[in-house]
């Protein structure tokens, strides 16, 4: 399924001892896997909901929590991309705290559903490509800043945690992974009036990021024709010339909350 096991037992303390989890916390893991992370956090938190889609894994890692004696895991055999999380929030009676070694090829998914059910999630930890993990704390005017770059920082505060070599990994990948930090806020600093819009603006941006902001927009089946585009930059100070890279998140909410009216 794409995922590369970790296997070093000091990265895996490392993580989350720089996560600072409490006894108190109920913690969802996405993608356990073969327990890496699951066992050394078992016994420093109150409850793992552990997530593991495959059932093979799921069974080799039920084993392992039965030899070592622990009894506060839950093992989920689900995908996360179809996981209810506000329904197992409500379930658990509580909120969550987030800790993931994601699979490559479904971590832009992920993300976006972490930042979906965030009302019930407190803060996230999460294992990505160390080039997604950039895109996530870039700025405007960066390279790397695009779509994701924007989601996440309009809704969270985003911070490095721990670098991971590829050697801790089995398979081996062929790059480098960083583990970020995601603490969610409650309220966001810049709301959008209409937060999927929002998102939907943002990710016309983006979709022609060699386009001009106003033509980027045109074309992105938005359904607005040129003078209520131009009208809205007008109105917001935006040089129709910019393109979507050099754009900060209140600017997109306020272009979002302006074309929402």
């Amino acid at each position: 399924m794409g995922q590369h096991f970790l296997t070093d037992p000091n990265v895996a303390a490392l993580i989350i001892t720089r996560a600072r989890f409490e006894p108190d916390d109920v913690v969802l893991e996405i993608g356990a896997g073969l327990g890496a992370l699951t066992l050394p956090l078992a016994a420093q938190v109150k409850r793992v909901l552990a997530v593991e889609p495959d059932r093979k894994i799921a069974d080799l890692l039920g084993n392992e929590l039965l030899s070592a004696g622990i009894r506060n895991v839950t093992i989920i055999e689900k995908d996360i991309l179809q996981l209810d999380i506000e329904d197992l929030a409500k379930r658990s009676g509580a909120s969550f705290k987030v800790i993931g070694n994601l699979p490559y090829h479904i971590s832009s998914q992920v993300l976006i559903r972490l930042i979906r059910f965030r009302e019930v999630i407190d803060a996230a930890f999460l294992m990505f490509q160390k080039e997604v993990a950039e895109r996530l704390t870039a700025t405007p005017g960066n390279k790397s800043y695009g779509r994701l770059s924007v989601l996440i920082q309009y809704c969270a505060e985003i911070y490095p945690l721990v670098s991971v070599a590829a050697s801790a990994f089995f398979p081996k990948p062929k790059v480098d992974s960083q583990v970020v930090g995601i603490k969610f806020r409650h309220p966001v600093s810049f709301l959008a009036n209409n937060e999927s819009f929002l998102f939907q603006i943002v990710k016309a941006a983006f979709g022609k990021r060699r386009k001009t902001l106003r033509n980027a927009l045109l074309g992105g089946n938005l359904g607005f024709n040129d003078e209520k585009i131009s009208a809205a930059l007008e109105r917001t100070g935006i040089d129709p010339k910019r393109r979507a890279e050099t754009l900060s998140v209140k600017e997109f909410v306020t272009l979002s909350n302006l074309l929402c009216d």
